[in-house]
């Protein structure tokens, strides 16, 4: 029996969101006229601008306790740091995940409020949640194996696909059903690479690509293809380290750290490197994500476990004024990525004016934060960094090499594979990157409808694709 679009139909919104704050919500209604509604993922909003980030953290689409459960694809703070907000308004639902990315949430939850506290002490501003909501988010985690199929609700079957965006990462492949209709399938790409550094990731299977599906695709770098990149980092850091330098490497905590050190180590193999320069590696979050990755508890490939350079001393504070006061030539990994939280935030204000230092960007950074800040300003110009105005005279370089994201072609490649596409619907990127890679998907991909998330409209999805779309709150 074909499916009744009338009364059997999933309504998915996202928040209004670019790269951060990721929340898909999802209204399941069945032809009895009951309805369920979960999210995928709930994440913080990360942006320069104190109340812009004050407004969109402390909204909801929904009420909490009206979502029966939540689905997560990784372990990154914009996709899980409102989690424990959710609990605080209500929800008392169980958070489905990888057995990984259990094991590193709540690392993140605990530095996600630490940072948070800083923030509503500086800020006079009321706390988001604290630490009784991050426990009763850890008693809610339900941790699942790839290719395992689950049932959330008794017509909703779940399975998390692999996905080399981070270890722990996934897509989630979402089945709702009901006698006597067609399936509703829906995949959440979720922040999505096919490849890793650190594991093997398995082709997705065939199933997934023979259903009628609709697709969630992140558009991160839905502008870029991948023959742009430019391998530029390793001749950066050995031709500055050459001329007796000092390069300051903004990492992300969680994936990107530890290919960074995974790299040095090479250059270091390779004698670009020579054994004798320091290289210290801050951020208490990172270093404790590198612990589990020599744990063996991750999936990590066993010849990577051994990732760390010689010649690392792990920073604390007494270290880091020790760093400060230094001559000579060394190496620092930090965390933030973006440059605008953690100890970046000490380390790029002292390095920015020294003509002999290398600030070498690896990642994404969103508009308003301090690395794309960095990237917009001229050598030379005067800038406002942490209220301190100081003079651009490092070099400043940026590199999408080790993006865990795939490109745009990457991403037109992987829709490629589905041989019943039934619509697309763009999410995670800037708003001029999404429209882009909307129109490419368009002309390449040939779904029978493209979407744009996040736009202040909901869409209608049933078994044969998109219904209608309507103005909703974001």
């Amino acid at each position: 029996m074909a499916s009744n679009k009338e009364n059997f139909y999933l309504d998915i919104m996202s928040m209004k969101q670019e790269v951060s704050g990721s929340f898909n919500l999802c209204t399941v209604r069945f032809p009895d006229e009951s309805k369920v509604s979960f999210a995928v993922d709930c994440g913080l909003f990360q942006d320069n601008s104190k109340e812009k980030i004050d407004i969109r953290n402390e909204m909801l689409p929904c009420k909490a306790e009206n979502l029966s459960f939540l689905l997560v694809t990784h372990n990154h703070v914009d996709h899980i740091g409102r989690i424990p907000f959710l609990v605080k308004n209500g929800f008392r639902g169980p958070v489905y995940l990888t057995k990984p990315t259990g094991a590193l949430i709540g690392l993140a939850l605990r530095d996600s409020l630490k940072a948070l506290r800083e923030y509503s002490k500086r800020f006079e501003r009321k706390q988001l949640y604290n630490d009784e909501d991050v426990a009763e988010t850890l008693q809610r985690l339900k941790a699942f194996d790839y290719n395992v199929e689950f049932q959330p609700h008794p017509n909703i079957k779940v399975t998390f696909k692999p996905n080399g965006h981070l270890v722990g990462a996934a897509s989630i492949m979402v089945v709702i059903s009901y006698p006597g209709e067609e399936d509703i399938n829906i995949l959440f790409s979720g922040d999505y690479n096919n490849k890793n550094a650190f594991f093997n990731v398995p082709p997705m299977t065939s199933d997934v690509f023979k259903a009628p599906v609709s697709v969630i695709m992140e558009s991160t770098y839905g502008d870029m293809n991948s023959r742009e990149i430019h391998k530029i980092f390793r001749r950066n850091v050995t031709s500055w380290i050459k001329e007796k330098g000092r390069v300051i490497i903004p990492v992300f905590s969680l994936g990107r750290a530890q290919e960074i050190l995974y790299e040095l180590k090479l250059l270091q193999y390779k004698k670009k490197i020579p054994l004798d320069i320091p290289i210290f590696y801050d951020g208490k979050l990172s270093q404790a994500y590198s612990r589990l990755y020599k744990n063996n508890i991750l999936g990590i490939d066993k010849e990577m476990e051994n990732f760390m350079p010689m010649n690392v001393t792990m920073v604390d504070k007494d270290v880091r004024a020790r760093i400060l006061e230094m001559k000579g030539s060394f190496i620092i990994v930090t965390t933030s990525g973006m440059g605008t939280y953690g100890p970046a935030q000490t380390y790029i204000p002292n390095f920015l004016s020294d003509e002999k230092a290398l600030i070498h960007f690896t990642g994404y950074c969103a508009e308003g934060t301090l690395g794309a800040k960095l990237k917009e300003a001229k050598h030379g110009e005067l800038l406002k960094v942490s209220g301190i105005m100081i003079e651009k005279k490092a070099k400043v370089e940026f590199t999408a090499e080790f993006s865990a994201h795939a490109k745009a072609d990457e991403l037109i490649d992987f829709l490629k594979q589905f041989e019943n596409l039934k619509m697309v619907m763009v999410n995670h990127g800037d708003q001029d990157t999404k429209a882009v890679f909307a129109k490419r998907v368009m002309h390449e991909v040939q779904p029978k409808q493209v979407g744009i998330l996040g736009e202040c409209y909901a869409f209608r999805i049933g078994a044969y694709g998109f219904i209608k779309s309507y103005p909703s709150r974001c």
